[in-house]
């Protein structure tokens, strides 16, 4: 299958190709024919399999650049979620010059009302930000023809459920709906098929993209031990792009700074930094100026960041679920990644579900 069969038109497979993207994935493959043809989605599909291209792609398609007006909106939970499928979308404009505002907190709104003061055909945002607009009356969505709710998931596990119904309120009765999400639990059925018009079903299986190609790892050591038993491993592996994930703020500022004082390329994000903080240190850490990332959670969903070799999890995730999601920041892309979870004798129960819920038991790795 080919990006010319599913009928995406040559200028953007010229730009895919610049980009290095030759081919379709099984979410592109599987979903770009049906949004093309104006059919409400449903798409089951891990982050890293491919999927904001696979609604950018037709939206990019059948926006229709003349027309003064938004066509378009793509809601993500998550400011850099959002900050990321922008850059995606400005890829895209190479090959087809459509207007497309970033609407999310942290960036002042006054800029952003200037912008739609212009002609915007395509909006991204976060849902708090872009009911800020509908309630001053700057953002019009009467024309809109194409509504996606990226990481439903997320958004519903994030308390976004009201905030989405309430968008979805401004939005034309007819209008095409797309909904993209890591699982297909029944809160998200449940929203999905309120909304949507006799939707197409996508689902990729997980197996394909999360677990394979990474190698897991597990150190035992104790809370006290843990830190000295993590630079152990950091300059055994010396990895080219890591992140090191933590349980909560105050430990990833610890341990930034401890890291720091012993030498290490580091920062550190969480939602405490201020977004235009958090902004430049994922540009640094793309651009590979830091080697190790140390963040909650924020970082674990959406962040498709090319590069990263090895995941350390410093603490345990809180459910097995958090784990697929942490660990599958690496081994993107048909590269092979690597992973390594710190435990002391507490963690024993949640390793123990981490292990049932991937059916594979972790090896040890000694320090």
């Amino acid at each position: 299958m080919t990006f010319d069969n599913l009928g995406i038109s040559k200028d953007i497979v010229k730009t895919l190709n610049k980009l290095g993207i030759n081919n379709p994935t099984p979410i592109q493959e599987e979903s770009i024919g049906f949004i093309k043809d104006g059919k409400d989605v449903i798409a089951e599909a891990q982050t890293g399999t491919g999927k904001t291209l696979a609604f950018l792609l037709p939206i990019f398609e059948n926006i229709q650049p003349e027309l003064n007006e938004i066509q378009a909106l793509i809601v993500s939970p998550t400011r850099e979620l959002a900050i990321q499928i922008t850059e995606e979308a400005m890829k895209l404009k190479e090959a087809k010059d459509i207007n497309i505002l970033a609407a999310y907190g942290g960036k002042d709104i006054g800029s952003q009302i200037n912008k739609l003061k212009g002609s915007i055909q395509l909006i991204i945002a976060t849902p708090g930000r872009l009911l800020d607009h509908l309630d001053r009356q700057t953002i019009d969505l009467s024309k809109l023809k194409t509504f996606v709710l990226d990481e439903a998931d997320q958004m519903l596990f994030m308390g976004f459920k009201n905030e989405v119904e309430a968008i979805l309120k401004a939005t034309p009765k007819k209008r095409q709906t797309l909904c993209f999400s890591a699982t297909m639990d029944s809160q998200v059925k449940k929203l999905a098929y309120r909304y949507m018009n006799d939707p197409v079903v996508v689902s990729i299986k997980k197996k394909e993209v999360t677990l394979e190609g990474i190698k897991q790892e597990v150190v035992e050591t104790t809370d006290r031990h843990k830190q000295d038993a993590l630079c152990s491993v950091l300059d055994e592996d010396n990895p080219f792009m890591a992140i090191i994930f933590c349980r909560t703020k105050a430990r990833v500022d610890k341990l930034e700074e401890d890291l720091h004082r012993r030498g290490y390329n580091c920062q550190k994000i969480h939602s405490d930094i201020q977004q235009s903080k958090r902004e430049r240190i994922m540009k640094s850490f793309r651009n590979a100026d830091i080697q190790y990332l140390i963040a909650t959670d924020v970082a674990s969903r959406g962040l498709d960041i090319s590069g990263v070799s090895h995941i350390y999890n410093y603490d345990i995730p809180e459910s097995s679920e958090d784990y697929i999601h942490r660990i599958g920041r690496t081994g993107r892309a048909g590269e092979e990644g690597y992973t390594c979870l710190f435990i002391d004798p507490k963690n024993q129960k949640m390793l123990d579900e981490i292990e049932e819920k991937i059916k594979y038991q972790i090896p040890r790795r000694l320090v």
